[in-house]
């Protein structure tokens, strides 16, 4: 069974990201946690990405509000699947961030799910991971 990554951009996001946690590890999803941010380090990003599959991650869930820059950061080091949990921050309350994320060019795909979603996030990632879920 392969593990789930979840990064996201700021320490002020792990308790809306954090919301996946039970959902993975109820099944034995093994996930690290991490803060990245695609602006402020973007050289540690990148290469959080370009390992995460040696490393045996099977899915990455990137959370991040306003200009998103992360899930698409991510998909472009990896060629593991990246699942974008728009966060609601500013005065636009996260639909900026939903945007961001769903507009991603050719060639860098990023699944995403709702805004403040981490549980959808959850549930998509194990059933990329061919995991099923308690009481399916």
């Amino acid at each position: 069974m392969s593990k789930v990554l979840i990064l996201m951009g700021s320490e002020s996001d792990r308790e809306r990201m954090e919301k996946a946690l039970p959902i993975l590890q109820e099944v034995g999803v093994e996930v690290e946690v991490r803060v990245s941010s695609a602006h402020r380090d973007p050289d540690g990003t990148a290469e959080l990405a370009r390992t995460a599959a040696e490393r045996g991650f099977g899915v990455v869930i990137c959370g991040a509000g306003l200009s998103a820059a992360l899930p698409g950061v991510v998909a472009a080091h990896t060629k593991l699947p990246v699942i974008g949990v728009p966060l609601s921050a500013g005065t636009l309350g996260g639909v900026d961030a939903l945007f961001s994320t769903v507009q991603m060019p050719p060639g860098v795909p990023v699944g995403c799910v709702g805004i403040d979603n981490a549980r959808n996030a959850a549930y998509l990632a194990l059933r990329i991971l061919g995991v099923r879920e308690r009481g399916a």
